[in-house]
């Protein structure tokens, strides 16, 4: 399951840096609104990704290696998640260039983390 809200926010990132751009691009307010709430989505996503992570960090015979650099990236961008969404509750003329900047920041981030996320090694319980 934890796979799936990893996963899962990438496209929501990713959407909202597109909103950014096309909001850069045509300054239709719409577009700011969409990406406002495509953060939202990808917030939701990232933050039950990160409480699932925190779950396997405290136990000893979940954690394999890299769970600390995954877990403290998912928290990075969780935080940089939340500033931007704070930048787009500001009006749509406020929140460029920051906004913009930050959505790009965020799915770069995303990309580590699920890079991060999916590269340890499964973990097989004792049968």
């Amino acid at each position: 399951m934890h796979a799936v809200f990893l996963a899962g926010m990438f496209p929501l990132f990713l959407g909202a840096a597109l909103g950014d751009a096309a909001y850069a691009q045509s300054f239709d307010i719409q577009w700011n609104n969409f990406a406002s709430w495509l953060l939202v989505g990808a917030l939701l996503f990232s933050g039950i990704a990160l409480v699932l992570a925190l779950i396997d960090l405290l136990r000893p015979a979940r954690r394999v290696a890299g769970t600390v650099a995954y877990v403290l990236a998912l928290l990075a961008l969780w935080v940089v998640g939340i500033f931007n969404a704070l930048v787009h509750a500001r009006d749509a003329w406020g929140s460029m260039p920051a906004g913009l900047v930050l959505s790009v920041l965020a799915v770069v981030l995303a990309c580590a983390v699920i890079w991060l996320g999916f590269r340890a090694p499964p973990v097989r319980s004792p049968v």
